[in-house]
């Protein structure tokens, strides 16, 4: 199955100067071999310099039996076992987001400020 990283195809975007700040669905076909959602397997090299950690995890990963994940918006993720399941994990963070334009949209309106 392919990747399909997020950070992988940021990392492209990025390489080609076209990294915005949000991955639009749009994007995910960009032709760069860093993009996972466009081509199989594992990109060429790494998107990073890794830090011990992850070295650390990747030669004693944890004994999980996740798949997927999906990045929350705060800073953290959620993990999943299934398809099924990411795919919950990702309706309940694009709506999240909606509601957070929504929110700021609103406070725009009535010309306040939005909080940090």
């Amino acid at each position: 199955m392919a990747l399909q990283a997020d950070p992988t195809t940021i990392y492209a975007l990025k390489r080609l100067g076209e990294w915005r700040g949000t991955l639009a669905r749009s994007q995910l076909g960009v032709d760069d071999p860093y993009n996972t959602y466009a081509h199989a397997g594992l990109p060429p090299g790494p998107i990073c310099n890794p830090g011990l950690t992850a070295l650390e995890a990747a030669v004693l990963p944890a004994d999980v039996d996740y798949l997927f994940f999906v990045a929350a918006g705060d800073g953290s993720h959620h993990f999943s076992s299934t398809f099924d399941e990411h795919g919950r994990y990702v309706a309940r963070y694009l709506e999240s987001r909606r509601e957070r334009r929504e929110s700021a949209r609103a406070i725009a309106r009535i010309g306040g400020t939005i909080p940090r």
